[in-house]
């Protein structure tokens, strides 16, 4: 349970052997390659040795090709999985074996091709749809879209307003000429439709008499009537709506090749990761040089690869001032590995730090399952975890999600039995419902959030004062180590004297020990400061500790705040439930409330437990700034790979 030991490796290889070797690193997976930047700033080695080229962006490019094409088989001609069912297992071999690559690439190209058309079908159908819609007013007129009359008349197709008064309109009309008629094609609130007929020389006077009512002429750019066109636009939208058709039977069909798909873009991603490791190789005519990281404990392995190829290579424990630099891995049990989910999203510790997992695992469980208390969701949330990881069986971070959500599961199914917390009181009101003259008073328990509140802020502060001397030991410690003395000293053993001090006077035992670790608060400054310095650091010292250790142990009464809350809120949804006595209205609300309860409690009592961690804990002791060790290996989303 700590942060595994790592080595540094250089290597060098010949050139004809490099793919083979790649590839067997690859299997191993327990390198990560590095690029040699030290070795390449020399201007006598840069010179004769270049970077290695890879076809990276060839093989992202497939990728995404891959996986795009299994997405559209998905949404084309989706299939019915088992909610918990695994991954595929594929063997280590067939899974390298891409001889079947090109295939599926052009496999994937065509899906592609057919989800373009059905995309600009769509485009094509809006279009014609357009049309129609446009065309449907004039649907009743027997007369061609390009027709604009005689030799010597006009015949203007055009449009007014919907609250146009067509009476002052023809009467305008007849105002200018009575040999010139003006017919109503189709009327609605937004619309007019009609066409004038006139002799030409009188059209522009009739268009300034209609400019008043906004009278526009409509342009079509078609032939024939507007019921010729309106057919043929809908055998048109029949047309295309035929070939969606074929083009989704055709992806359907081509869907048989689903999980072959799958594995390729599988590989892919395998050989995406080779190709960005490949890139940080550099390279002469007959050579190639790697440099990377590898973990200690797996030397021996590494040591037996290496001795099958024609290669040089040594290996170091990494100098003080690379530990930025070097990967960090880590190496817990099954107990404290879940809590890797935490740490990577807080940040991994430095190199040199302290793997905080085993030190921060009871006490993250135990606080989640005080804030969560309730017997009920605990059994849910241990149901769930164990169907998950027994079959669907995840791995990465899932398999840490899941299991973080059993550990605390049953810690919150004991402090449910802790607080007699089922459902909250859901049994004594459903008793209280049946009998109403019951003297049963619920579930047995050693305390009640609601009735013992006072208590519960205390008992959460004192654990929070527990994790932060633990925080404080562990500091403590790599002091010593560092030959901090001390620091060591000042920093932690005077507060402990001071904290036994203030317990010791609040038991009655009385406040000499109060005042022998008040006196060694302000010898600390005194002794390690300098001019100045030795009067303000008094100041700053005991502004800065009791400020912050005050603080850090009342953020603790949120664990008091949690439980209380969701012990209320489930009480409250139980109570509404029971209100009119009847069992049909109490469950629904019941379901309703507590579904709402759970859901906000299994979110909260996460967020805040972790800021506890991160915030109150963490600052004590804690190095951050690791890099993730990211080894070169097989890397899959579709298929678990059985090596």
């Amino acid at each position: 349970m700590a942060i595994e030991k790592m080595k540094k490796l250089r290597l060098m290889a010949v050139r004809s052997q490099k793919e083979a070797l790649l590839r067997d690193l690859m299997l191993l997976g327990c390198v990560q390659l590095t690029e040699p930047e030290q070795e390449m700033s020399d201007p006598s080695i840069s010179a004769v040795v270049k970077r290695e080229g890879s076809e990276l962006l060839k093989y992202r490019a497939q990728f995404a090709s891959l996986n795009h094409a299994v997405e559209l088989v998905d949404k084309y001609a989706p299939v019915k999985t088992k909610a918990l069912a695994p991954k595929p297992e594929v063997d280590c071999g067939a899974f390298l074996d891409d001889s079947s690559l090109e295939t599926n690439l052009e496999l994937a190209d065509k899906i592609a091709a057919d989800d373009e058309r059905i995309k600009r079908i769509a485009a094509e159908e809006s279009r014609e749809r357009g049309v129609i819609e446009s065309l449907r007013p004039w649907e009743s007129l027997d007369l061609p879209l390009e027709c604009a009359g005689t030799e010597k008349t006009s015949a203007v197709m055009g449009i007014l307003p919907g609250n146009a008064d067509f009476g002052a309109v023809q009467a305008s009309v007849a105002a200018v000429t009575q040999e010139a008629e003006i017919f109503q094609i189709y009327a609605d609130k937004m619309q007019q439709c009609a066409v004038l007929v006139c002799f030409k020389g009188d059209l522009p006077k009739i268009q300034e008499a209609l400019r008043p009512y906004s009278f526009a002429i409509a342009s079509f750019g078609m032939t024939g009537t507007a019921a010729e066109n309106i057919k043929a636009s809908e055998q048109t939208l029949q047309d295309l709506a035929d070939e969606r058709t074929a083009l989704i039977a055709d992806i359907t069909a081509k869907g048989a090749g689903r999980d072959e798909l799958k594995l390729c873009a599988d590989r892919l991603e395998t050989k995406t990761g080779a190709a960005e490791a490949e890139d940080r190789i550099y390279g002469m005519d007959s050579a190639v040089v790697m440099e990377g990281w590898y973990p200690l404990e797996r030397e021996t392995e590494l040591r037996a690869l290496l001795e099958k190829y024609d290669c040089a290579w040594e290996s170091e424990d990494p100098d003080p001032e690379e530990y930025p630099e070097v990967p960090v891995k880590l190496k817990n049990n099954k107990f404290s590995s879940p809590l890797n989910m935490v740490t990577n999203m807080y940040s991994l510790p430095a190199y040199d730090g302290v793997d905080p997992n085993p030190l921060m695992a009871p006490f993250f469980i135990l606080f989640y399952g005080a804030m969560m208390s309730d017997m009920a969701y605990g059994l849910i949330m241990v149901i769930l975890a164990l169907l998950v990881l027994k079959k669907k069986k995840p791995t990465g971070g899932s398999k840490y999600f899941f299991g973080l959500l059993l550990e605390c599961g049953i810690s919150t199914f004991a402090w449910g039995i802790v607080t007699g917390s089922f459902f909250g009181d859901a049994a004594y009101q459903l008793a209280k419902m049946f009998n109403p003259a019951t003297t049963w008073t619920g579930l047995p328990a050693l305390f009640s959030p609601v009735d013992n509140s006072v208590y519960v802020l205390a008992g959460s502060m004192c654990f929070g004062l527990i994790q932060i001397i633990t925080g404080m030991a562990v500091s403590f410690s790599q002091k010593i180590k560092a030959h901090e003395y001390l620091d060591a000293f000042f920093e932690e053993v005077t507060w402990w004297v001071v904290f036994l001090g203030v317990g010791l006077m609040v038991l009655g035992a009385g406040k000499i020990v109060l005042y022998i670790g008040c006196a060694l608060v302000l010898a600390g400054p005194i002794i390690t400061g300098k001019g100045l310095g030795k009067i303000t650091g008094i100041f700053s010292s005991l502004y800065s500790h009791v400020t912050g250790y005050f603080g850090d142990i009342l953020s603790y009464s949120r664990i008091m705040a949690l439980m209380l809350a969701g012990s209320v809120i489930g009480s409250v949804f139980n109570t509404l439930g029971a209100f009119t006595g009847k069992i049909w209205f109490f469950i629904p609300i019941f379901l309703i409330g507590h579904c709402l309860n759970f859901a906000l409690n299994l979110l909260g009592c996460y967020v805040h437990d972790m800021r506890l961690q991160c915030l109150e804990y963490f600052g004590k002791f804690y190095k951050d700034g690791g890099r993730e060790f990211v080894p070169l290996g097989i890397n899959s989303k579709y298929y678990n790979i059985v090596k």
